[in-house]
């Protein structure tokens, strides 16, 4: 079992930075696919970034070249540095766990085992 607990979210003006973490439990968090999302009102969750235990990233095109996936398996945490925010990236971020997760699932929310409750990202333009 895996409890994924986000923060780091908060209020920002349009080009701003923020940095969300996820904090992980248990001990197996560096063999996991971790991955963010994100959800806007009246929309569907959809996939923002995601990294393998390996090491590798895949970004949505959305937000590649703004954001930046890490993380610390040291302190089982996951890091999500967002920069030259849009109004469009207004949403609540989750983080999500996965065991098995391939290049042509990774986008999927289905296939991922663990979520955490998610943190409130605006961006005032």
């Amino acid at each position: 079992q895996v409890q994924l607990v986000e923060s780091g979210g908060g209020l920002v003006q349009a080009g701003g930075s923020l940095r969300l973490s996820c904090a992980a439990s248990g001990r197996t968090f560096s063999s996991y696919t971790m991955g963010w999302f994100r959800q806007a009102p009246g929309k569907e969750r959809e996939f923002v970034a995601a990294m393998w235990s390996d090491g590798s990233t895949y970004y949505a095109d959305s937000v590649k070249g703004r954001f930046t996936i890490s993380r610390d398996n040291a302190k089982n945490t996951v890091y999500l540095q967002m920069s030259s925010l849009k109004p469009e990236d207004t949403a609540v971020y989750y983080c999500a766990a996965g065991r098995v997760i391939t290049l042509w699932t990774v986008t999927s929310t289905k296939t991922y085992d663990y979520w955490g409750q998610g943190t409130q990202v605006t961006v005032s333009s």
